[in-house]
């Protein structure tokens, strides 16, 4: 089979993604877009001058009809001509993904709802329940220290709406991966909260941080996992400046994932760049852990087939998804649906060639990276 035939093939399931702005965006925001940063570029230079950027220009342009690489101010000029309600719903119907699973609790106020993005792009969008986002409006809306355990579970439970199909921590921002992952006792979390909720009304500022508090939420989240056979997923190195990268490792789990493993839910790392070879050793050693290459295929430009083949290396077929972390802008999902087919067909096609696999054996295990695996841990 042609590299090409097989990359047009691949069936999709994004099982991480984000909302996309609906209003038209100018020209800092979105150049602010492509930036993982939480400040301007250094002056004399701009957001457009990265790989991602670069990608972007070359790639997503011609959606929009404008030729390869344009001028960025002439690529934001003909995104605001063209509005954001047409701008995304090109993109995502370029992007071929089948199902979305999205992260609601990442900047909601920002970003179209859940229903929305499917509405959008014209197929089934499903909800991933960020359990940060649900302890932080507990804790804003007025809890005693000692309720606060009893009402973070409740809260969770209440948010299991018939359309989620997963939990998320990002734990990784907010304590780090290196901390003790022993199950925090009733005195423990309520010292915690107590400590928490002082600061908030100190400070205004509503932030989940604290490690004792972040164990208990990933263990309250583990025994909802264990009775619906959600997937939880975790959040794995690359980030914004928040990441203390040595710190997120996804190796740091390891305490955690054995001691949940007789309970048996899935557990997924997310993006895991530069972390992606140890994910797929993990998800190798560990029979519950799966992992994918994420934005990070977005983000590295022209240097992704890097990546893919990096993350083939070692890891079960059975145990790698597709992602795109896609957030803000919808030239996000169409760009980590083309890389991620492009690095994918192309990595398997050269197995192929040096006879190493068959054409349909390359099929086969495309089918599973790109969708199977995925529909069949999240249920959908």
């Amino acid at each position: 089979m042609p590299m090409d035939d097989l990359a047009d093939g691949i069936p999709l399931v994004d099982h991480h993604c984000h909302g996309i702005f609906p209003a038209d965006l100018d020209d800092e925001r979105l150049a602010d877009s492509l930036s993982e940063a939480f400040a301007p570029a250094p002056p004399g230079t701009d957001h457009w001058d990265k790989p991602v950027a670069l990608s972007v220009r070359r790639w997503c342009a011609p959606i929009l009809d404008l030729p390869p690489l344009c001028p960025p101010a002439e690529y934001a000029a003909r995104r605001r001509e063209l509005g954001a309600g047409e701008v995304n719903r090109r993109f995502l119907a370029a992007s071929g993904i089948d199902t979305y699973l999205v992260d609601s609790g990442n900047r909601p106020e920002e970003l179209c709802s859940v229903s929305e993005l499917g509405t959008i792009a014209g197929r089934p969008a499903r909800e991933i329940v960020r359990m940060e986002s649900v302890a932080e409006r507990v804790a804003g809306a007025g809890v005693s220290a000692a309720g606060y355990a009893q009402a973070f579970e409740a809260a969770l439970r209440a948010a299991l709406t018939d359309d989620v199909v997963g939990l998320k921590s990002i734990l990784a921002y907010r304590a780090t991966l290196a901390i003790d992952y022993g199950k925090p006792g009733d005195a423990e979390v309520e010292a915690a909260a107590g400590r928490w909720l002082a600061e908030i009304e100190s400070s205004g500022k509503v932030r989940v941080t604290d490690a004792v508090l972040e164990r208990h939420l990933i263990w309250t989240g583990a025994d909802i996992a264990r009775e619906r056979g959600f997937p939880i997923q975790f959040h794995i190195g690359i980030g914004d400046p928040d990441i203390e990268l040595h710190r997120v490792d996804p190796s740091h789990l390891t305490p955690w994932i054995k001691a949940v493993e007789p309970w048996g839910f899935p557990i997924t790392l997310l993006h895991c760049y530069p972390f992606h070879r140890e994910a797929g050793l993990m998800s190798e050693n560990f029979p519950q852990v799966y992992f994918d290459v994420g934005f990070a295929l977005n983000w590295v430009g022209p240097s992704y087939q890097r990546i893919m083949d990096e993350a083939l290396e070692l890891a079960p077929f059975t145990k790698q998804l597709y992602s795109s972390d896609a957030f803000g802008l919808a030239e996000l999902y169409y760009m980590g649906a083309r890389r991620f087919r492009t690095s994918l067909a192309r990595a398997l096609g050269h197995w192929v060639e040096d006879d190493e696999c068959t054409a349909a054996e390359a099929e086969r295990i495309a089918g599973l990276i790109g969708a199977g695996n995925t529909r069949r841990i999240y249920g959908v």
